[in-house]
């Protein structure tokens, strides 16, 4: 290992605008300590709206005070081992979803929190912890069933075609929204019964005439006018997962005066429940294991969004790209 230093994207302030609270900085390459590896980052994943909430201090679990480390999920290659770490190699591939360890061309880590995978590839940053967090949220928060109607939004995302495919996987009809020809067209590849453009069609008005006996089981991370549709287009005992609020990651949250939730809820023995992965751990190594597996024996398919992002210095358009919601399959930065 010839490196000295290395550069990463730090949150150097909170603020409203991840641009203005964000700042590069170089600084020296550490050697392992006895149970510690040196991973040479490759490509990380970005997720804009958690990467926002951050920077403005709106995640009430974690407690930061600038300056902090952003980026979770990572891919590289081993290039340094610390005497006591037995089972890695230098060149073995990696993952890691460290919180601070994504945006930064290097890492120094404990061996207990690297994953070894088969080769050091975009497509798996799709399977951890996104794709992990689309699995817990069905299976445990939505109690995903088969021959049940379930709805994704945002489906051509970095989390709804992994979300979109399980559910097909358990035999379920999936309704999927987007925003564009070529999303839809995704979704078509990966099985999707009815393809929802929100932009040209009504997703209200498509989901009380299609589906009039309503949606069992819903997983949103949009929020905003499109989980008030969910709410009021829920089946009797229907279920609404809440696995983000992409609408308002880049906004101050919208204040809005109308009955209270119980009264769409009760009538139907309906629920609305929120995921963060955080409160999930348990199922973490479980699910992980599983979707190695699925995407090894290619019974899942994993979209990477072909705009090019490299290197440190490209992560604030990548962030802005993803929020924009351009973006068809995971954004990735390229180290």
């Amino acid at each position: 290992m010839n490196v000295t230093t290395y550069r990463k994207l730090i949150a150097k302030q909170l603020h409203q605008d991840f641009k203005s609270a964000i700042e590069i900085v170089e600084i020296p390459l550490s050697k392992p300590a006895a149970s510690e590896l040196v991973i040479q980052n490759k490509f990380a994943g970005v997720n804009g709206g958690f990467d926002t909430l951050l920077c403005r201090g709106d995640v009430p679990y974690i407690n930061l005070i600038p300056p902090f480390d952003l980026g979770v999920e990572a891919v590289g290659k081993v290039v340094a081992i610390g005497e006591n770490v037995k089972d890695f190699q230098i060149g073995d591939a990696v993952i890691t979803t460290a919180r601070g360890g994504g945006y930064r061309e290097y890492q120094v880590i404990n061996a207990n929190l690297a994953v070894k995978v088969r080769e050091a590839t975009p497509e798996l940053l799709t399977l951890m912890p996104t794709g992990v967090s689309a699995l817990v949220a069905l299976e445990q928060v939505g109690e995903m069933k088969s021959n049940e109607v379930v709805l994704v939004t945002a489906a051509a995302g970095g989390t709804g075609h992994i979300a979109v495919q399980l559910a097909k996987l358990a035999g379920n009809h999936v309704i999927g929204t987007c925003s564009s020809e070529a999303k839809a067209k995704l979704l078509r590849e990966l099985g999707c019964d009815r393809i929802i453009n929100y932009r040209t069609e009504n997703l209200n008005q498509i989901l009380k005439q299609e589906y009039p006996n309503g949606i069992n089981l819903i997983f949103d991370c949009v929020g905003k006018e499109v989980f008030d549709t969910c709410v009021e287009n829920l089946a009797v005992r229907g279920r609404l997962v809440v696995v983000g609020f992409i609408s308002e990651y880049a906004k101050k949250a919208e204040q809005i005066t109308q009955p209270r939730l119980y009264h769409q809820l009760f009538w139907k023995a309906a629920s609305v429940r929120g995921f963060l992965m955080p409160h999930y751990k348990e199922y973490m190594a479980e699910g992980r294991d599983r979707f190695l597996n699925l995407f090894y024996t290619n019974k899942l398919k994993v979209a990477v969004d072909p705009t090019q992002f490299q290197g440190i210095e490209s992560i604030p358009d990548a962030v802005e790209y993803l929020l924009s919601g351009q973006n068809c399959g995971k954004v990735v930065v390229r180290f």
